[in-house]
């Protein structure tokens, strides 16, 4: 925003019983400052994974280099590198994944986190069965969109 653009915010209104500021301007700033936000975030984006990118050659080189010396550390004036392997498991076939955990007793092959979507619909269908310890947070949240024409 220039300086031109720049409109100050209006200040709250003392009362919640009569706005003082129309809703229409309140509209208008709040759009301008999103919209300057947008800019400056892609800006940011836009410099920062390009940054990224050739860090990620930087670590790409140094694997390299230590897989070929077959070293797992390296002390540099610069720092200390370390070569670290990481194991992930994933899987193309839940449902035989399920049967495995059940046939196995196994429930600990999954994470501790409750499939939200998932848990909001079983308590609509369901409002007389909420299991023990379970905690619902409720947030509001306000969006402003650019009028339709």
């Amino acid at each position: 925003m220039t300086d031109d653009e720049t409109e100050e915010a209006p200040a709250p209104a003392a009362s919640s019983d009569q706005p003082i500021v129309p809703m229409d301007k309140l509209a208008r700033v709040y759009r301008k400052m999103q919209a300057e936000v947008q800019r400056l975030t892609t800006e940011y984006e836009t410099q920062i994974e390009a940054i990224k990118a050739q860090q990620e050659g930087v670590k790409i080189a140094l694997k390299d280099q230590m897989l070929k010396l077959g070293i797992a550390s390296v002390r540099t004036d610069s720092g200390t590198v370390t070569l670290s392997t990481k194991t992930r498991y994933n899987t193309s076939d839940w449902d035989s994944f399920k049967e495995f955990v059940k046939q196995h007793d196994a429930l600990d092959l999954f994470e501790k986190r409750i499939a939200q979507t998932n848990m909001g619909t079983f308590l609509e269908e369901n409002p007389g069965a909420v299991p023990a310890g379970l905690n619902t947070v409720t947030e509001y949240s306000i969006s402003v969109r650019k009028p339709t024409k």
